[in-house]
Order: C-alpha cells, then sequence, then structure tokens
C-alpha cells in the first residue's frame, strides 16, 4: 500500500500547483475562518434557545398529560366485554329514567326533581372516585362491586323519583 501512494504521488508530481498565494491570502483566509466561527457560535446559541423553548414545551405536555391521566380512571367497560355490557345496561337505564322523569316535570314538582338531581351528582361524584381507585388498585373486585353498587344506587334514587313524582301527581289530583 505504501508503494501503491508513493506511485500515485509521483504520477501526480506534475499536476500539483506549488505557486504561492497571492498577498494577503493568509489574512484573508483567516478573517474568513473568525467570522464564520462567531457566526457557528451564535448560530449555536440560537439553537440552543430553541432546543430550550422545544424541551420546556415537550415537558409541559408530558405534565399534562400525566395529570390528565391520572385524573381519570378505568371504566367498568376498559375491564371485561361482560363488564362493558353492564356499565352500558346500567347507563342505559338512567339515562331513560332521567327521560321519562323530565318528561313529568313541571313548576310544582321541580324540587323534588332537584334535589333528586344533587344525589344523582354526588352519586356520579363518588363513582368518578372510584374509577381512580380502580386504576389504582389494579382492578380489585371490591372497587368494581362499589362501581356496580353505584349504579344501583342511582337507579335506586331515580325509580324513587318516579314513584314520588306519581305520588305527588296523584295528590295534585286529588286537591284538584
Amino acid at each position: 500500500m505504501k508503494k501503491d501512494l508513493e506511485n500515485i504521488f509521483k504520477d501526480l508530481k506534475d499536476d500539483f500547483d506549488f505557486a504561492e498565494p497571492n498577498i494577503g491570502h493568509f489574512e484573508r483566509f483567516e478573517a474568513k475562518l473568525k467570522s464564520n466561527n462567531k457566526e457557528s457560535i451564535k448560530n449555536r446559541r440560537i439553537q440552543w434557545h430553541w432546543l430550550a423553548i422545544a424541551a420546556s414545551v415537550i415537558l409541559f405536555f408530558g405534565f399534562w398529560l400525566g395529570n390528565y391521566n391520572s385524573q381519570n380512571g378505568v371504566e367498568l367497560a376498559d375491564i371485561s366485554p361482560k363488564m362493558e355490557e353492564t356499565q352500558n345496561f346500567y347507563l342505559a337505564t338512567i339515562q331513560n329514567e332521567i327521560e321519562q322523569i323530565k318528561s313529568q316535570q313541571t313548576p310544582e314538582n321541580q324540587q323534588i326533581i332537584n334535589d333528586a338531581f344533587v344525589q344523582l351528582e354526588n352519586l356520579e361524584k363518588n363513582y368518578k372516585q372510584l374509577t381512580i381507585e380502580l386504576k389504582e388498585s389494579n382492578e380489585d373486585k371490591r372497587v368494581i362491586y362499589a362501581m356496580i353498587a353505584n349504579f344501583q344506587k342511582r337507579i335506586e334514587v331515580l325509580q324513587n323519583l318516579v314513584d314520588q313524582l306519581e305520588d305527588f301527581k296523584e295528590f295534585e289530583n286529588l286537591t284538584l
């Protein structure tokens, strides 16, 4: 390999440029190097600023996403298809009861309905807490049973409200 390089240089000996550069060439070259060096340092600083901003945005988004996921629990539907079916049944039943109640709503029975809906809101808050507990407990069956009991309690509240509305309606008919 050494001999190959020597042969290449011998063959290209006449092609090399041995002329001296113009006067001031080294100073111009050195000035260009310094100006490029200043520009590259300036560019590096700008790049670091953008990189720091991008990293901050990514960290903020990651923090937000982590908090968002920690505040959201696991629904029954996320556990198994049977639990999804159970949850859908209860939600459909609750929705039907609410629609039935809203169709019977009058100014006279508004207070009774509002009181029941306050109880439903409390049960819904309790349910959201249970979803978080279910996530943290790795799907503990006791939490699942509590979630199902929460659905049952909501339906019970709504059925009691329907009964009260019927009694209220009968009472109004008797007094008229």
